[in-house]
């Protein structure tokens, strides 16, 4: 199916069953312990072996030599794979970093070995008799600082109109300040894991945690350097990924080769150290922002610089995503730039570039607004813009920010008129409000499926996967809703590579793509019936085949269509995006300096809401990670060593149950005609953008201290509590 121009009125737009509250299908499974996640597939495939890794303990340089007489003696052990014994693996997609094979070590954890033995308890005891032997390379450069220093005004700048000069020399009001955010990692709570039979060197078959099922075979194939063909993947549930598991990593690789070697299916799983320093993060960064205003509060000029650290040929973090797109100004300069460091690889998590730069551009507008004295809401509402601020003549294909704001701040209870920092208290805690704004693009990639009656049911398979999203239940919605049954008449099945290619799940466009694609795949369905029936535009409602005299039920067929939707080229002319705007209470000890948030409200835009339920746990599990992102998350480096010290869930502190307060969702529930055939886009994480700088906000108007460098941890201000 070729979307070509905007949606007309379709049967979504008097639907009975998407856009409904409906919990999760997968639901009942989940919480009785039922839904087998990659490494507990024991019923899969027989005679399985447990594969330990063992990581590099040097940040670069060479495995000069690898000593593994002990480990093989040791009792279980059916083999070892070291690197010295596998030429280089290939890059697969997008990966920067040698996943195996080679005496080259590009960081820290980077995989070396890997242990097969009859137990677990077996292999990790016999990897840590293994002695390795190493050259490590030169002293590294870990100073980020430096290197904004460094790099700040070079290059060409990726966005540049009007004279962005005369503005700063000529606005009433000027800011400018330097932001700090930290390396984050995903710490998912089901690690990466893989069972992989390569047993017999032909068919290869992996049981996987993995967001991408057609991109990781992709990737597959081409380390292994096998025939795609020859590869089959399942990955029907995902135990959280945030963007982690979009690509291969090394517990399906070291599987895949320990497999083969001992010619019998082998299952990896990367211990919670490996998950901080051998697989993807979100980068440090370093950000300036300067921002230009006239008296009435409107833009004169945004510059954004930002450096974030990769490894060579890698991506960074590109805080400056958003910048372009977000507020009206009448001149602008952006430039993105990456310092190569030899650290683990940088890549997607969760809203990649928008969550640190918002952490960092929210707080900026907070602090021009009050440099105007300026309401911040109504400074945001001020600088609204209709068109893509960097190209004029592409409008926004919906943009309702405005609204985000205003029934975001009704319903929160916001005083423009707030109170003087610091002046507000609670006993021994000082009280603040805070706001700021969310964006993210609003992506789509083709996806397909396979529609058939069989069976008395409707079946539909894609290779598109739930990472706790809510994939099940809202392609069961639009299934249901599109053939005229109810939910309870549809099979869903995903996360499998032998069904049609999927978007798979990630950027915040698995939700808007897959359900396109599964409404094509039943739309064509429906021409299928109705060509084999000889009927002209029959309808299809309430399990029935109705046209003139004909009224058949529809499960009494056997049928099938396979489609996907294509995305026209139409859709170019028009930016799309996703709004919302997140507002927080917050308490900070007047003594302690410790901050507890409140209160938290999430307005959001993203089309059509296709289920509120799974919608607002997808924000609400991003406000929670916002959380984690302002107060607590850091990934500490040892530049010593170049390693993430802090490697495991006692160190590395994301947001608990204690932290989270109330939390209030409010979906505007617009309709987007350009974004898709179901008029919807993505939420998933549009909940996570600007709501670390939400709580910064609320902290500086409790307090009276600006913070600026994140995690925002009482150290950062005890010293100046005093004064308060």
């Amino acid at each position: 199916m070729q979307f070509n121009e905007p949606a007309g009125e379709t049967l979504f737009d008097n639907a009975k069953i998407v856009g409904k509250a409906h919990t999760r299908i997968d639901g009942p499974l989940k919480v009785t312990g039922q839904a087998p996640y990659a490494y507990e597939r024991y019923d899969v495939v027989e005679g399985q072996l447990y594969g330990y890794p063992l990581g590099a303990t040097i940040s670069h340089g060479t495995v000069t030599a690898m000593d593994t007489a002990a480990a093989l003696a040791a009792p279980g052990v059916r083999t070892i794979v070291t690197t010295l014994d596998v030429e280089p693996l290939a890059l697969g997609m997008l990966n920067v970093a040698r996943l195996f094979g080679g005496a080259d070590v590009m960081h820290y954890h980077q995989a070396i070995a890997v242990v097969i033995a009859e137990t677990f308890e077996q292999a990790r005891a016999a990897a840590s008799l293994i002695e390795v032997s190493y050259e490590q390379g030169d002293p590294a450069d870990y100073d980020l600082d430096a290197a904004f220093e460094r790099l700040q005004g070079s290059g060409e700048p990726d966005t540049l109109y009007g004279d962005v000069d005369a503005a700063f020399r000529d606005a009433a009001a000027v800011t400018d300040q330097m932001y700090h955010t930290p390396g984050e990692s995903h710490q998912m709570m089901e690690p990466f894991a893989s069972i992989v039979d390569w047993s017999d060197g032909g068919q290869l078959t992996g049981w996987i945690s993995n967001q991408m099922i057609n991109w990781t075979r992709g990737s597959l194939a081409t380390t292994l350097g096998i025939d795609k063909e020859r590869i089959r993947i399942e990955s029907p549930y995902v135990g959280g990924g945030f963007g982690g598991k979009l690509w291969l990593r090394a517990d399906t690789v070291l599987a895949a080769l320990g497999s083969r070697a001992v010619g019998a299916p082998v299952k990896v799983a990367l211990p919670r150290p490996m998950m901080m320093n051998n697989t993807t993060h979100r980068s440090a960064t370093v950000q300036r922002i300067r921002l230009a205003a006239n008296a009435d509060g409107t833009l004169k000029g945004i510059w954004h610089e930002n450096v974030s650290y990769g490894l060579p040929g890698g991506r960074g973090e590109n805080a400056t995503a958003q910048t372009p797109y977000f507020y009206a100004s009448e001149t602008m300069r952006v430039k993105n730039h990456m310092a190569e460091m030899p650290l683990p690889e940088t890549a997607d998590m969760r809203a990649p570039g928008e969550a640190a730069g918002l952490m960092a551009l929210e707080i900026a507008m907070d602090e021009m607004a009050e440099a105007l004295e300026m309401d911040p809401v109504r400074f945001r509402i001020v600088n609204d813009s209709q068109v893509n601020p960097s190209n004029p003549d592409q409008p926004y294909s919906d943009r309702n920010f405005v609204q985000c704001l205003e029934r975001g701040a009704e319903a929160f209870g916001w005083d423009a008129s707030r109170p003087a920092p610091g002046s507000r208290r609670d006993g021994d805690w000082l009280i603040g409000q805070g706001v700021a704004g969310a964006f993210r693009g609003a992506l789509v990639q083709p996806s397909g499926a396979r529609a058939a009656i069989e069976n008395g049911k409707l079946v539909i398979e894609t290779d598109m996967t739930d990472i706790g999203t809510g994939s099940y239940t809202i392609l069961a919605q639009t299934a249901a809703e599109t053939m005229g049954l109810g939910m309870e008449d549809v099979d869903v099945r995903l996360g499998n590579s032998a069904y049609p290619v999927s978007s798979g799940s990630g950027g915040q466009f698995g939700a808007v793509s897959s359900t396109s694609g599964v409404y094509a795949a039943c739309m064509a369905l429906r021409e299928r019936i109705a060509s084999d029936l000889g009927l002209d535009a029959p309808a299809f409602a309430r399990g029935r085949i109705l046209a003139g005299d004909v009224d058949r039920p529809l499960l009494d067929m056997t049928v099938e269509a396979v489609e996907s939707i294509e995305w026209g080229d139409f859709m170019k002319q028009y930016q799309k995006a996703t709004f919302g705007a997140h507002f927080v209470e917050v308490g900070v000890n007047a003594y302690t300096g410790e901050t507890r948030v409140r209160r938290m409200l999430a307005c959001c835009d993203a089309g059509r809401i296709l289920n509120p339920v799974t919608a607002r746990s997808q924000v609400i599990g991003g406000m929670v990670m916002g959380v984690g992102a302002a107060l607590s998350e850091e990934m500490a480096l040892d530049t010593g060593r170049g390693m993430f010290v802090n490697h495991d869930l006692a160190g590395y502190e994301v947001a608990v149950h204690a932290d989270i307060p109330e939390q209030e969702v409010i979906f505007l529930d617009t309709l987007d005609p350009i974004a898709s055939p179901l008029k919807a886009k993505g939420v998933g994480e549009l909940g996570l953008c600007g709501v670390a700088a939400a709580i910064a906000n609320a902290m500086y108007n409790a307090t009276g201290i600006r913070l600026r460098s994140y995690p925002l941890t009482l150290d950062k201000m005890l010293d100046q509590l005093s004064d308060v």
